[in-house]
Order: C-alpha cells, then structure tokens, then sequence
C-alpha cells in the first residue's frame, strides 16, 4: 500500500463514519463542493448558469448532482457523467411501533434493502436520519444523528435453539425489533420517542412533526490485514464510491465537456422515487443547463449522444471461502484494479464499446481492471447503469470495487482500489 493510497482511505473511512445515513452523506458532499466554490441552485428558481461555472443541485436532502460547465457547450463536446448512490441496507425505525416486553422497551423495524440480517444482531446499534419540525416560519428538516450506542438486537442464547449454527431466518417483525431500554417500566412507550428526540436536539417534544429514522452501527472503520490491504466498515456500498467519484470530480479545475457528479438515492429498493435513478432528476438537469445556454431541442440530443457516463457500484470479489459461487474466467480480487461489470441480459450497462472506452481511461490512468460476469446459472445483480442508459439514452458502463460481504453490516474492500478508482475517475473527469 502507498501513501497515497493510505491517504486516500483514510479519507473514505471519515467519510463514511460522518455519513451514517444518506441525509449525512449529501451533507458532507455539500459541504466539500461549497469549500470548492460551487453555488446551490434551488430547482424552482430560474436559473442564471454559465460556461465554466460550477452548481449542485439536491432533491429530498438524499441526493445531489453537481455539474462544473465546460470551455465549449455541451451539443460540442458533450457530457462527462460519473454516478453512484448515497443508501445502503437499514433497520428503519417505525415511530409509531414502541411496546413494553419482558420488562425491556423495544421497537420494531422495516428493513429498508436488502440487508443480511443475521450481520445486525449483537450490534452497538445508533439512530441518525431526518426530523421535520413546526416552526414560525413553517415546517422545517433537521438532521440527527445521536453518536452513541442506544440499542440492540439481541440474539437467542445457543442453549434456548441448538439448531441456531443450521442456520435461521429472523422474523422481521418479531425479532429484529430493537431493545431500547432494560428497566422501562416507568417508560410511556406512545411519548417516549418523540421526548427522546426532542431531548437529542433541544427542541419541545410538541415541536416534532414527523421523523425518518434509521439505526446504523457505531463501529468506526478500520483497516484490516497484516498489511492493512483491506477497509472494513459499513456502508461500502455504496459511499466508497460517492467518495471516489466527488473527490476525483473536484480535481478538474479547466474542463472542456461539462463534468457531472451524480448521487442518486434508493438504488437499494428499485430507484423509482423522486431521487432516485428512475426519475427525472438527471435528465431536468440536462434538459436546464442545455436550454439555459440557449439551446435547443436538437442540442439536447447532440449533447447526449456525445456523453458517456460511469456508473459506480460495488462489484462481487471472489470468495476465498465460496471460490465456487464465481465463474471461474470471471473472478475479480482486491486489490487487483476497477471491475467492469457485465451481463448478456443488461443487468449491467456495459457494452463492448463502453468496456473499450473504460479500458483506455484505465491504460491512461496506468490503473490495473477487471472483469466481472456472474455464473451462468445465478442470476445477476443490477444497478443504476441500465436505468440511466435507457432513459437518457446515454452511454454507459456499470464498474466498481471489489468488495466481500456486501449488504452486510460490515463490508470489506481492498485499500489500493479505492485509489485506483480515484485514478481513473479523475483521468475521466480531466
């Protein structure tokens, strides 16, 4: 590992530790392109952009998409886009769901993607998110995060269920509620929430409207292996590519195309929201800043066919302890450079013409790649690639990190790939 590389991750490890939840990590995203000189555009105001200029826009306070105008139109010289997502797996609070048991305060949950459950037992579980509040101006969103282990999902002692090393599927309702409080008999269970939170944030309980909340865990992030060749932490997918994408995104000072950063949120339940991949959040950008320099229609399609985007997520490595789950031609390790992902069904963008673009990024970045496709008989993933291609009519690659135990509580990369996908990206966006 090089110190550039070591440097690098220490800086995606901050990252994540300070993004528990979506709101955070477009937050922290925010607060790097402002210290850069981007200037918030706010959707429902007319806008006054120009060539050389650098914007962000954001939608929900859950994803953001920044764009640094090029020296030529875009109809000239196109688009340079680069996307990842900003969710990843959750226990999601439900507000309304506190009940005494057994002596404990505990609250049910919904898991929002597909988490492994099993990984958020015995957890040092915290609670980050959103709260909208009444105020004299109106209503208003505030961030919370509470920084400290406040529950727990306790497993089922080995002696009560000897069959528990077989093998269990936890019951979502019933045993993946979070225990709260151990002696909650004096706890009134239909105002404790609200009270607990309005502590939180010195605000009246009666001020709290409405709250999205998520439990993550509190372990900070850490390098692992003789070597320290490997990060392991929560939220690797997808925050090591947020992080890869806006810090390689920030090293163009004098582009030519017009360069976009794009954090979709809700990749993990489909996309289809607002802020999602499969809304119109990209393709109103586009469609602005093309008719805010004075474009037309026809400019608009010239634009697009002359982009290309990179769309960012993380990427199966090959299991030392499931070598059998991988087609064998197809196994991408840590370490070992960006995989490109593939898929004769479309799961993943790529084509053999995006793949040959990505592959020169690489050559120029003097940057090692991979290929990835799943085995024949399992079926594929897929992401925000195919989304993005089909609606924009975009061209586009679906590549990523590799990474082991993703959708677990902790995910586990290699160090010098979030270097080497620093690199590429930032030969693209140059």
């Amino acid at each position: 590992m090089n110190k550039q590389s070591s440097i690098l991750a220490d800086k995606l490890i901050d990252f994540i530790d300070l993004s528990p939840v979506s709101y955070f990590a477009v937050k922290n995203i925010m607060r790097k392109l402002e210290n850069q000189g981007y200037q918030h555009l706010n959707e429902g105001d007319i806008w006054n952009i120009t060539l050389g200029g650098k914007y962000y826009i954001t939608r929900n306070e859950s994803a953001l998409i920044a764009f640094h105008l090029g020296s030529k139109k875009p109809q000239d010289s196109g688009f340079h886009l680069a996307g990842a997502h900003t969710d990843s797996p959750h226990l999601k609070l439900k507000n309304e769901a506190l009940q005494k048991v057994a002596g404990c305060l505990k609250v049910s949950i919904e898991t929002y993607g597909g988490a492994i459950n099993s990984t958020w037992l015995d957890r040092d579980l915290s609670l980050a998110g959103r709260v909208s509040i009444k105020t004299a101006q109106g209503i208003e969103s505030r961030l919370i995060d509470f920084k400290r282990p406040i529950g727990i999902v306790p497993n089922l002692a080995i002696h009560l269920n000897r069959e528990t090393n077989k093998g269990i599927e936890y019951n979502k309702q019933t045993q993946l509620a979070v225990i709260l409080f151990a002696s909650a008999q004096d706890v009134d269970e239909k105002t404790y929430l609200k009270s607990m939170v309005a502590n939180e944030m010195n605000l009246d309980s009666d001020a709290i409207i409405e709250m999205d909340l998520f439990f993550y865990d509190c372990q900070k992030g850490a390098f692992i292996g003789l070597d320290k060749d490997m990060i392991a932490t929560s939220r690797l997918d997808n925050l090591a590519m947020c992080h890869a994408i806006y810090s390689s995104f920030l090293t163009a000072t004098s582009p030519i195309s017009t360069n976009i950063a794009v954090f979709f949120d809700s990749e993990e339940i489909g996309s289809q929201t607002m802020m999602g991949a499969d809304s119109n959040y990209l393709d109103a950008l586009l469609k602005r800043i093309n008719f805010s320099l004075d474009g037309t229609l026809e400019d608009d399609l010239r634009a697009r066919h002359k982009s290309f985007f990179i769309s960012c997520d993380g990427a199966h490595a090959l299991h030392a302890n499931f070598v059998e789950k991988h087609d064998p031609a197809y196994a991408p390790c840590l370490n070992q450079g960006p995989v490109i992902k593939m898929s004769a069904n479309f799961r993943y963008a790529t084509t053999a013409s995006s793949s040959a673009k990505f592959i020169q990024l690489c050559d120029k970045a003097k940057v090692p790649y991979q290929k990835m496709a799943n085995r024949s008989d399992l079926p594929s993933g897929s992401t925000i690639g195919p989304t993005v291609s089909a609606t924009l009519g975009i061209e586009t690659i679906d590549v990523g990190n590799a990474m082991l135990a993703m959708h677990s509580i902790r995910e586990l990369q290699g160090t010098l790939d979030h270097f080497y996908m620093h690199q590429v990206l930032s030969e693209f966006y140059k």
